[in-house]
């Protein structure tokens, strides 16, 4: 979330990301409620210490994210970049904690003799985090781009927003209740996980209006960031049972073992 030249048109930093950054904080707070927030006061949720960084790491992502677009839009540039500097720091733990808590779900999985379908469902965590980093390396490689920093940003954390997802369809399905979460029992079927994957791309499509409403036609982005998660969350239904990311999936067991 670094940013070094920003117009000084208003255009250039509306509200309208503020109002995205909301959106996204609201769907990671209130996605993850059942599951864990309204978990924690009753000591009904069942997890390691790592669970707890991760997922205090992820939420701090959301709360910066808006910190920085409100930042961005009343052109308090300084100190958006000193807290890009931040979120440099803050997006280098979060890759590293995801892979280490989808690792930790995996070997779980594995020590209750679920075998290929815990190397299947992993690809869903992994892939998730591969696609938040490599938004977030091509935002910050467009720092001296404000308008494709800004979209990256967003796409960044809308591939954070697919575990967001899954929680809910896991409560639509299962009714959820006390010290219930995905990964502690036997991983669904991977099918289940590809329409809540999808849903986050609807803030896509909110930005794709208000570029055709503001700028006559939507940024490049959106669109490339829309074609790039919809192949990932596609396609991963087909690579997850390959003998390729199987051994991949058993490779990255040994690093919780």
């Amino acid at each position: 979330m670094v940013a070094t030249t920003i117009s000084t048109n208003r255009s250039d930093h509306p509200r309208f990301y503020v109002w995205l950054a909301l959106a996204c904080a609201a769907v990671a707070f209130a996605a993850f409620a059942p599951t864990y927030w309204l978990q924690l006061p009753t000591r009904t949720f069942v997890g390691s210490p790592l669970l707890h960084l991760h997922g205090a790491l992820f939420f701090a992502w959301t709360l910066l994210l808006v910190g920085q677009t409100w930042r961005a839009s009343n052109r308090r540039l300084d100190a958006h970049r000193a807290w890009g500097l931040a979120g440099i720091a803050l997006a280098s733990a979060m890759v590293f904690t995801g892979l280490a808590a989808a690792i930790g779900t995996l070997n779980a999985g594995l020590a209750a003799g679920y075998g290929d379908r815990s190397r299947a469902f992993a690809i869903i965590p992994v892939t998730a985090i591969a696609l938040f980093a490599g938004f977030f390396a091509a935002a910050i490689a467009n720092i001296a781009r404000p308008e494709m920093h800004k979209r990256l940003m967003i796409l960044a954390t809308l591939s954070l927003l697919q575990a967001a997802m899954g929680r809910i369809a896991f409560v639509l399905v299962t009714g959820g209740g006390p010290g219930l979460r995905p990964g502690l029992g036997e991983p669904p079927p991977l099918a289940i996980g590809l329409v809540p994957s999808l849903v986050p791309e609807l803030l896509i499509v909110a930005g794709l209006v208000y570029d055709w409403r503001t700028r006559g036609r939507p940024h490049p982005a959106w669109l490339i960031g829309a074609a790039v998660i919809t192949a990932v969350v596609v396609l991963r239904g087909v690579a997850a049972t390959t003998p390729a990311w199987l051994a991949t999936a058993q490779f990255l067991a040994t690093f919780g073992g």
